[in-house]
């Protein structure tokens, strides 16, 4: 049950952001800076963890779940550290993900061939 939650919640995500690029002059760039903006706007009003926790990885993945772990940071270190955490929160709660991502293209870019585009 948790794989079809999360295939049915992450492929609505998909859905409407496909939707908003063939139905509005946005450009994809735009959707995601949106859906990350979205995801930080509904978890910092505690909409968006019980959708986390129906649907666990159907949710935290795509961009708006970026957005979601940005909130949560911040509101913990708010907690942990005052007013100060608004300015180091999203980038410890983000820090291992980006890390992970750099270096997994960093391994990919001297692993692999180039090739001419021409």
């Amino acid at each position: 049950m948790n794989f079809l939650a999360a295939f049915v919640v992450g492929g609505l995500l998909c859905v409407v952001g496909q939707l908003l690029i063939d139905l509005t002059s946005l450009t994809p760039a735009k959707i995601l800076v949106g859906y990350v903006v979205a995801g930080v706007i509904v978890s910092g009003v505690g909409l968006y963890q019980p959708l986390v926790d129906i649907a666990g990885a159907g949710a935290t993945v795509p961009l708006i779940g970026f957005g979601h772990l940005l909130a949560q940071g911040v509101q913990k270190a708010i907690a942990e550290n005052g007013i100060w955490g608004v300015l180091t929160g999203g980038f410890v709660a983000a820090a291992g993900g980006v890390a992970a991502s750099l270096t997994v293209g960093f391994l990919a870019a001297v692993l692999s061939r180039s090739k001419d585009q021409n």
